[in-house]
């Protein structure tokens, strides 16, 4: 037996009134005059000690009835037994965690599994009764916001209703978890959660995730599974569109890789991928494969327009369609602003000739087609805004030491940087340039300036580079013709970077490094005929020019986030106290950035729809990407296109690692759920018997004492 007030117990101790009562009436011994004994002779034995019976049934009458009454009001339950007329008035708090990510679309001939799991979900709520209260867990759900229950069953219900599949995942331990902190926190009797899921594998539970719950799942809480799995589903998914191309140009092809994997157990012939770029299909390929096998397919289109670029492959249709498309999003510059920075402007001059038509060295701006360029001398780098530019070319190293730190901050921040020593430079002031900026310093100072006696060539060329890409016309013959370096610094790019072309000491001719968002190209010899011939060989032309363009283009894998995440969108180029952010669906977000304390990102939450996210500064039209400072695109999780899903053992075991401490029921598709909830809930409260027996001996005792006062008073006669 269980009680569901069992703080009214301490009432009992009013069953200690009568006993005191009793004993100190004893103690009230009464004097009555006698004039002879025999009056003490008159009474009669057997009505002395039918007088005190009737005093210690009353006692015993009027303990009872306090014990009574107090248990009553105390509810006494019995678990697991349905008496006639008892059945439940206990108070029930029901949360239910509902699967709606993408594996629960699967149909088969009971209709979608979502589309069961909510008629489940009705039916256990017809179950319920006034002041019962319900919660919905949504397993997409990865938000922290607090849940709360409702007593409103009509509203509820709607709310389910309107429950569709989401593009987001996410972890059933996730999701128990938040279930649990809700009944932890519930004063009625019954505390039963529901979990209606296909139980797909690899979504219980991230690693490491699980922790000791058996504070919130004690022994009062009940869970139920309904698990409706069934069907062998047919799914093939798109797991990772990448893009292959890393320098952006306008007119110029852009390699996309995508990866097709084949999750059924059957398999698929000729199955037809496609290419969409900026809403049109641009390429398709078809592929086959057999069961469980994974193919990578590239496809090539060209883009004719600048500015952020749309894309995404498709396949046909299967049991699970969220995973039938994949997103993708670039940035091509309509131009690249750089700014050149010398000791010398004569050292620049063979730079201007490959990057210009026309050399620009009295430091005014001129248009290089879709580069942008303006030269200045190193001694004002202090003085300049460098975030407006989106690479910085360092000709020399003499006169920087005024903004190493804002260079530092530049590249920090996503900048990027082509270091090369200049006519002025030493080995020394090299060395310092490059230790601010935390790459590796050169060594020593080899060969001699404008002696052709000294001629260092180069060793070895890494052609899979991007700044390699396109430079060849015949791609199956890669030659470049080596200049000869009279004077370098030497260096050595430590495991800290990418070598890029060596020298036959080993040394690097050209290195890369990524140091905070950004990247550095790092030179080891002044692009001057005094130094070497570098400037004059047919590869320095183009070299410098795909070098300024990959330098330019940005990593496009952060703008790539899986549905449901949180998103930090880079406010950099924002002028205005609110963004619109345009969904997938067309639908938009206005958000005002006033209050937010971080004015250079924002995080953004809404993400449960794939596809690509447009952010507008102000209220920006899509028109011509008017006003558009950002785009990211969002994914459906690879781990939903499973179809493999886990036993009962397996979560019983789960179980077991979070230390649940209650009652585990596991509800069979061909099952009544509500009949199966109603054996296992406590349902009989026995404190109207327990009030009855109170009101029958409050009666007794009302006549009892009513007989014992009239002998007494007889007696005494």
């Amino acid at each position: 037996m269980i009680f569901l007030n069992p703080a009214v117990l301490f009432g009992l101790l009013a069953a200690s009134i009568p006993v005191l009562i009793h004993l100190l009436n004893l103690r009230k011994l009464k004097r009555i005059e006698f004039s002879t004994l025999a009056f003490l002779k008159e009474l009669q034995k057997n009505k002395i000690r039918k007088i005190k019976l009737k005093q210690w049934l009353l006692l015993a009458l009027r303990i009872l009835l306090i014990l009574f009454l107090v248990t009553a009001f105390a509810r006494p339950t019995l678990k697991g037994v349905a008496i006639g007329g008892t059945t439940s008035a206990a108070k029930t708090t029901a949360v239910f965690i509902l699967d709606n990510t993408p594996s629960m679309s699967v149909v088969d001939a009971k209709g979608s599994y979502l589309n069961q799991a909510k008629a489940v979900i009705k039916e256990l709520l017809s179950q319920l009764q006034e002041g019962d209260d319900a919660a919905l867990v949504l397993v997409s759900d990865q938000s922290k916001d607090e849940i709360k229950t409702t007593t409103n069953l009509a509203d509820f219900q709607k709310q389910i209703d309107e429950v569709k599949i989401s593009d987001a995942s996410g972890y059933l331990n996730s999701a128990i978890i938040k279930a649990a902190k809700i009944v932890s926190q519930s004063q009625n009797f019954n505390k039963e959660i529901y979990i209606l899921s296909d139980f797909q594998q690899g979504r219980l539970a991230d690693k490491g995730s699980l922790s000791d719950l058996s504070q919130l799942l004690n022994d009062k809480v009940r869970i139920y599974s309904f698990d409706f799995t069934g069907k062998d589903a047919f799914n093939i998914g798109i797991d990772n569109l990448k893009l292959n191309t890393q320098i952006f140009e306008i007119n110029k092809p852009v390699d996309f890789a995508a990866t097709v994997t084949n999750y059924s157990s059957q398999s698929v012939n000729n199955l037809v991928v496609s290419l969409f770029v900026n809403g049109e299909r641009s390429a398709q390929q078809s592929v086959s494969l057999n069961a469980g096998e994974s193919k990578i397919v590239s496809m090539e289109a060209p883009v004719n327009a600048s500015g952020y670029v749309d894309a995404f492959t498709e396949i046909e249709d299967d049991d699970i369609l969220q995973d039938n498309k994949k997103f993708v999003d670039f940035y091509i510059p309509k131009e690249i602003p750089v700014l050149i920075l010398t000791d010398d402007p004569s050292d620049s001059r063979f730079i201007n000739f490959a990057l210009t038509a026309a050399s620009s060295s009295n430091g005014q701006e001129s248009d290089g087609g879709s580069l942008k360029i303006t030269q200045r001398n190193l001694s004002e780098a202090g003085s300049i805004n460098l975030s407006q530019y989106d690479v910085i070319a360092i000709i020399g190293s003499e006169n920087l030491s005024g903004g190493l730190d804002r260079l530092n901050a530049f590249v920090d921040n996503g900048g990027s940087v082509l270091l090369m020593p200049g006519s002025k430079s030493t080995l020394q002031s090299y060395q310092k340039i490059t230790s601010r900026l935390n790459i590796p310093s050169p060594i020593a100072a080899v060969g001699n300036a404008n002696s052709t006696s000294n001629n260092f060539k180069f060793d070895k060329i890494d052609f899979n580079h991007p700044v390699f890409q396109d430079i060849f016309t015949n791609k199956e013959k890669k030659n470049v013709e080596s200049p000869s370096i009279y004077y370098y610094f030497k260096i050595n790019p430590q495991g800290k970077g990418e070598n890029i072309i060596s020298l036959a000491d080993g040394s690097s001719f050209l290195s890369e490094y990524k140091t905070g968002k950004g990247k550095i190209f790092l030179f080891n010899t002044a692009p001057i005929l005094s130094w070497g011939s570098f400037p004059v060989k047919s590869i320095f032309a183009p070299l410098m020019n795909k070098s300024i363009y990959y330098l330019a283009s940005k990593d496009q894998s952060g703008n790539d986030y899986l549905a449901g995440s949180t998103v930090l969108i880079d406010l950099k180029n924002n002028t205005s106290p609110q963004i619109k952010i345009v969904r997938p669906d067309k639908s938009e977000d206005f958000v005002n950035l006033q209050d937010q304390p971080d004015k250079n990102y924002y995080e953004y939450k809404k993400t449960d729809l794939a596809g690509n996210y447009k952010v507008f500064s102000g209220s920006g039209t899509s028109a011509g990407q008017t006003g558009l400072i950002n785009e990211f695109s969002v994914n459906v999780d690879p781990l939903e296109s499973v179809t493999k899903y886990i036993s009962t053992n397996e979560f019983e075991n789960y179980l077991k690692q979070i230390n649940f401490k209650g009652k585990y029921i596991k509800v069979d598709k061909n099952e009544d759920p509500a009949k199966i909830v109603l054996q296992s809930r406590f349902g009989s409260e026995l404190w109207r018997y327990f009030l009855l027996i109170a009101i029958i001996l409050a009666i007794v005792e009302m006549t009892v004492a009513r007989n014992a006062k009239k002998e007494l008073i007889e007696a005494t006669k």
